[in-house]
């Protein structure tokens, strides 16, 4: 800040120099915002929420039907133990209202999600790494010697006489 000999503070140069260090600010916050490994992170927190719930519909929709018409019809997210003798409800919801409760029911149908997850990560970044290895083993055309490209040049002054 400059001052003033009669006023204090010279109030248009402050402002000025606040504006200057805002935008050099701003200027900062755009160049790493805009960095590729920022805009990759974000799209795949986008892409992973959505995979999220792919995945949870595909456990509880298709897979914990399947388990539960195999064991009898039960439903692994009902299973709990309470953990004292005022619980007494038949399921999870109206048994948490009553007091503490073990849901290791839940547990169980979350870790199946989370093993699911990471199988399918599992097989998708091992389908890359193929693909990935596939490029790499493609050989790059050889380069021409330098006798051939003395060749190709007198080749080419020839042709233009």
């Amino acid at each position: 800040m400059r001052a003033s000999s009669t006023k204090g503070f010279d109030g248009p140069a402050v402002v000025s120099d606040v504006e200057e260090k805002g935008l050099q600010m701003l200027k900062e916050f755009r160049e790493f915002a805009m960095k590729g490994n920022v805009v990759d992170l974000a799209v795949g927190v986008i892409i992973g929420v959505a995979f999220g719930g792919i995945v949870t519909s595909l456990v509880g929709d298709i897979i914990m039907p399947i388990i539960g018409a195999i064991t009898g019809g039960l439903d692994f997210s009902n299973y709990f133990t309470g953990l004292s003798k005022a619980v007494t409800a038949g399921n999870l919801a109206e048994a948490k209202k009553q007091g503490a409760v073990l849901a290791w029911g839940n547990f169980l149908t979350l870790t199946l999600n989370f093993i699911i997850i990471a199988f399918v990560l599992f097989v998708v970044i091992r389908s890359m790494n193929k693909l990935k290895r596939k490029d790499e083993a493609a050989p790059a055309p050889p380069k021409p010697t330098r006798q051939e490209e003395l060749l190709t040049e007198i080749r080419d002054l020839l042709k233009k006489s």
